[in-house]
């Protein structure tokens, strides 16, 4: 929810206003006889609905069109129902303005006068994901449809229903009852999360007001792109975080761990260049991500850090990087140790090298299948066809059978909730996210966009070879039945490279992503280790 001129909400409001202005003057003729007989509490109701969707609609800006997307269909349907309330309007003026006049049905629309704006102004709020002009329009619509409904009823006397035989009436009523049900599931879905999503917006409104809480789009080399700042103080050390993937941003859900760190640090999300809001922001000049390289991502990743250290007077940042955000996080921290304070990698990526970790996740799962007496056809037949076909929908079908011998005790995640209730996330985060969605059902988008621009740099890595040396502090943190990137493989790798001080660290009962099963241990972990 963002205050400032809605200018989609003022037409509305005007469109609404204006025919009402005309009727004051054009009642029907025996309209006053009827409004004696007004109920008071759907008045009440009435007036209160239109004291909160008259300044919402107007002073915040959420309703303003924002380019075309699929959420864009909501506001035209929005529009259209305005439109045709016009034409009620228009209707009526040309009538005799009788009570039957008012009330005879448009369009097969019962009540079009009273339905449409509510109707209206309801998707508006969906639209907008403003929770106050759903409440509003909800409230208006109880009390303005149920008056004009009871002047309907009186105008027309009690409608005579067609009889039906009883095997239609049975039909027609079930019917209508799935259809009332899930009409009120839907749009109590919308309401529940956009108001949740609402809440988190004044929280962090609140607990930032004194520090930062940007969505912003920066200059890194030669493109714009998406980066989410928070934190409580300016003055604290900055923690950039890289996502996995390649090109699995998750900048829009990161806050359900990063609010448990900004009390003391300042913390960056980035979705990096080819993927999420940051493609999107380019895609008239990089359609095809022809510039998205492993190399060209640190020299964006080291732009990133300048910019961080300007912005927040800091000499170093802190690089913290989850799962292929490791690769570049690592590489980036041993590049440039002058500007990084610490480096923390979370699903740490060890042997990538035609997909090793696949295949040592594969052949322990085959181990312990083999040992119980498991059947494990399907499963030796998935890694063969993953092995001729690397492709997201093969991979994940061998994940399918492996993960059945890699259980996880900690089985909640919070990611999902996060994502639908975020006070951050965006229609690029949506169409990105849907981009990926495909890949796993064979549509080949993502991989042409991010999988062939990287995979042979991650085809090529495997850090066991390459001696690293760190001039900064090592934490590497994994959930305990991490077997994405195996824990057997980042122990290994805690012992082949050199620092300061090397951790490993893990998070019991966990799997790949323990920011999201564990949010506030996993910050503290991080807490506890930059503490020291």
């Amino acid at each position: 929810m963002k205050f400032g001129f809605s200018y989609v909400g003022l037409i509305w409001y005007v469109l609404l206003l204006i025919p009402n202005l005309i009727w004051t003057k054009h009642k029907p003729k025996d309209y006053e006889e009827y409004v004696v007989k007004e109920n008071k509490i759907l008045l009440a109701l009435e007036r209160t609905g239109q004291f909160i969707i008259t300044p919402v609609a107007i002073f915040f800006s959420d309703f303003n069109y924002k380019g075309w997307h699929f959420w864009s269909i909501v506001l035209l349907v929005s529009f259209l129902c305005m439109v045709l309330y016009e034409l009620f309007w228009i209707r009526y003026f040309r009538s005799e303005k009788t009570m039957k006049d008012f009330y005879s049905s448009y369009w097969g629309i019962p009540l079009a006068g009273a339905t449409l704006p509510v109707v209206a102004f309801f998707l508006l709020g969906i639209y907008g994901g403003n929770i106050l002009l759903l409440m509003g329009s909800v409230i208006l619509g109880v009390g303005h449809i149920g008056i004009h409904l009871q002047h309907r009823n009186e105008v027309y006397g009690p409608k005579v229903k067609k009889k039906r035989k009883l095997p239609q009436r049975i039909l027609f009523g079930t019917f209508k009852v799935v259809a009332t049900l899930l009409l009120i599931v839907i749009c109590g879905a919308f309401m529940f999360f956009i108001a949740c999503r609402n809440i988190n917006q004044f929280k962090h409104a609140i607990a930032y007001k004194d520090g930062v809480n940007d969505q912003i789009y920066v200059q890194l080399n030669d493109q714009e792109e998406y980066i989410s700042i928070i934190g409580k103080s300016t003055e604290n050390p900055v923690i950039i975080s890289l996502h996995g993937g390649p090109g699995s941003p998750t900048t829009y859900i990161d806050y359900c761990w990063q609010d448990y760190l900004t009390d003391k640090y300042t913390v960056i999300s980035w979705d990096e260049r080819g993927c999420g809001r940051t493609y999107y922001r380019n895609m008239g000049i990089d359609s095809d991500n022809l510039t998205l390289s492993f190399e060209q991502q640190v020299e964006d990743l080291d732009a990133l850090v300048n910019y961080a250290c300007e912005r927040f007077d800091q000499e170093q940042v802190i690089i913290l990087g989850h799962s292929y955000g490791t690769m570049l996080g690592s590489r980036y921290a041993l590049a440039y140790p002058e500007k990084v304070s610490a480096y923390i990698g979370v699903g740490q990526c060890v042997n990538e090298r035609d997909y090793y970790g696949e295949t040592y996740s594969y052949q322990d799962a085959l181990i312990q299948a083999m040992a119980m007496g498991d059947d494990t056809t399907e499963m030796e037949a998935a890694y063969e066809k993953f092995s001729t076909d690397k492709s997201i929908a093969n991979l994940l079908q061998l994940r399918s059978y492996v993960s059945q011998y890699h259980p996880q005790t900690v089985t909640k995640d919070i990611s999902a909730m996060a994502a639908l209730t975020s006070p951050i996330a965006g229609v690029d985060d949506i169409r990105w996210y849907m981009v990926q969605m495909g890949a796993t059902m064979g549509d080949t988008r993502y991989e042409e966009l991010v999988e062939k621009p990287l995979g042979q740099y991650m085809m090529d890595f495997n850090a066991l070879e390459y001696n690293d040396n760190y001039q900064m502090p090592v934490l590497l943190l994994s959930g305990s039945c991490d077997w994405i990137c195996p824990v057997g493989l980042v122990k290994e790798y805690a012992q082949c490279i050199t620092a300061p001080n090397v951790e490993v660290n893990l998070i019991e009962g966990c799997g790949h992503s323990p920011q999201g099963q564990l949010p506030k241990e996993f910050a503290d972990r991080i807490k506890a280790f930059l503490e020291k």
